[in-house]
């Protein structure tokens, strides 16, 4: 079914996953903190939690299979496990859906999900995330770019469990210093850590691709919380930012 967003009297949202992120949005959309927009569809893997979460709310929301949300929004905010990206992506770009995807990386390898978008009248929104400045990078890469790299610093425990970790070895518990545990492409550290760097994926879209932004990670116990230090260089500026 194909949503006319031009004769809905309101935006109908739809958030896939009731997690800290998911529900927090949910509240306050429901709060009327988004203007004229409703939650109209929830879905998660917990219905019965879903519907004690969504039971105070002044619009309840409809419970809906991942697969199916989209048939019941005009935008659809994705806060869901990566493993059920595929099928709510198909949902919201086969119903012309606005779709926000936080598991950016997950983009990276369905590439013909643009192509999708196109057919239907979908939009695919990349959100920027814990990163300020991408319209700088967008800017920059309008003209001849040089590089774009960024460094990523994490304490060690925020690594457990990523994929990159698992094959190489690494011990995380024992660091005691800063350590690199990668250097590659953003696609590379989407693959490689794809819970931890969806930042890295918005970065390489936003600029000059997955396959030409270079990304370092580090574990490093001697910060606190996650440290994005991107530096550009083309022939327009020279710039670096840092995001704590």
């Amino acid at each position: 079914m194909q949503n006319n967003l031009t004769s809905a009297p309101t935006l109908r949202l739809g958030i896939a996953g009731l997690g800290t992120i998911g529900l927090a949005v949910a509240k306050r959309v429901d709060a009327g903190e988004a203007g004229d927009m409703v939650v109209s569809a929830v879905s998660a893997r917990n219905t019965q939690k879903a519907a004690d979460n969504i039971s105070a709310f002044a619009h309840r929301p409809d419970i809906a299979p991942i697969g199916e949300i989209g048939e019941h929004c005009d935008v659809v905010l994705e806060c869901a496990p990566r493993s059920v990206f595929d099928a709510l992506a198909s949902s919201a770009i086969s119903n012309g859906c606005i779709f926000i995807p936080l598991s950016v990386g997950a983009l990276l390898d369905r590439p013909e999900l643009v192509d999708q978008a196109r057919a239907t009248g979908a939009k695919i929104v990349v959100p920027t995330g814990a990163l300020i400045g991408l319209d700088a990078v967008k800017a920059i890469s309008q003209g001849n770019v040089t590089s774009i790299t960024m460094e990523t610093r994490k304490p060690p425990r925020g690594l457990k469990g990523a994929p990159h970790i698992a094959a190489t070895g690494v011990d995380l518990d024992s660091v005691s210093e800063p350590l690199k545990v990668f250097s590659g492409t953003a696609r590379e550290a989407a693959k490689g850590f794809p819970a931890n760097v969806n930042v890295a994926a918005a970065l390489g879209l936003a600029g000059i691709g997955p396959d030409r932004t270079m990304v370092e990670i580090w574990a490093d116990p001697t910060v606190q919380h996650n440290t994005h230090t991107i530096t550009a260089k083309s022939d327009s500026s020279d710039f670096t930012m840092t995001i704590r």
